[in-house]
């Protein structure tokens, strides 16, 4: 039986992951798709209404901007790119993460 993660786990770090794979480098939206394939080893897939969706409130948020390619050989593509904001966001939600991994495996192993 193969295992893969919960929607539910990942639905609130969308943005996150999506901040990272940006903070990373310049990238489309089917590139981004693929990364986190790839990157979670084929355990998770986002997918595009998901995506584009969070592309939009990020956007709108000024945590990212977009730009049109230059691509001389098939369709245009629409490009996204991390903005300082959205790197303050990234760094706030990663210091979030931290914390609430340890907050959980501290109650799910009953340490107090």
């Amino acid at each position: 039986m193969s295992k893969s993660i919960s929607k539910d786990i990942i639905r609130g770090n969308t943005e996150m992951i999506i901040l990272s794979i940006l903070n990373q480098g310049d990238s489309y939206g089917y590139q981004v798709s693929k990364t986190v394939h790839s990157l979670s080893d084929g355990q998770y897939d986002l997918n595009e209404a998901t995506l584009y969706t969070v592309f939009r409130r990020l956007e709108k948020n000024q945590a990212i901007e977009s730009y049109w390619g230059d691509e001389t050989k098939g369709s245009r593509r629409k490009y996204y790119k991390i903005t300082d904001e959205g790197r303050q966001q990234l760094d706030a939600n990663l210091i979030e993460w931290e914390y609430s991994k340890k907050i959980i495996d501290m109650i799910i192993k009953g340490r107090i």
